[in-house]
């Protein structure tokens, strides 16, 4: 009893193999039985949205659950690395106190009320063509102008060159605005 205790420690195997105590001799039968987190996930390849540079992330998900984010060691990019915003991605996805519902303060009110992203993006889509509406102008002093300066637009710098050419275009000929960035270039 005691030589068979005495032969599962580590030492003994370690003395007994003559290894330097960082394989398996130095596992418990638990250890020896954990698995990766990520074996048998599905992995998807993204990007971080947090800013321009467009750093490769590996996305793991089992049954739809997100499982873990890590940096992909195959973008050229950012070969497997993140930063502190895009290692905190997974942290930011599921944390218990994210907000899912579209927060909405009427104006005047002390109060915030939930909002349905749908009810939220019917609000701004009305707004923004009440705005256009009130506020275009197709002339001034007999000149052609066709545009609005009480809308703007600030674009995402993940957005890509085929992205903002879309956006600046719809913009610009839909609704009149002159106002239109980018964040990439800040």
């Amino acid at each position: 009893m005691l030589q068979d205790l005495l032969s599962r420690w580590p030492l003994i195997q370690q003395l007994r193999s003559g290894t330097d105590g960082t394989g398996s001799e130095a596992m418990s039968r638990r250890t020896r039985n954990l698995r990766p987190k990520i074996e048998n996930a599905q992995v998807a390849r993204s990007i971080c949205p947090y800013c321009g540079v467009g750093c490769g992330q590996l996305v793991y998900h089992r049954k739809g659950k997100l499982i873990a984010i890590e940096g992909d060691p195959r973008s050229p990019i950012s070969r497997g690395r993140l930063c502190p915003k895009g290692a905190a991605t997974f942290e930011l996805h599921t944390h218990a106190r994210r907000l899912n519902q579209v927060k909405y303060r009427r104006p005047f009110s002390p109060r915030w009320e939930d909002l349905n992203l749908e009810t939220a993006m019917d609000m701004v889509a009305d707004r923004v063509w009440q705005t256009r509406e009130r506020t275009f102008e197709e002339s001034r002093e007999a000149e052609s102008l066709m545009q609005t300066a009480s809308i703007a637009h600030l674009g995402g710098a993940t957005l890509d060159i085929e992205e903002n050419y879309l956006i600046r275009k719809l913009f610009t000929a839909g609704l009149g605005m002159v106002a239109i960035s980018n964040q990439a270039r800040i």
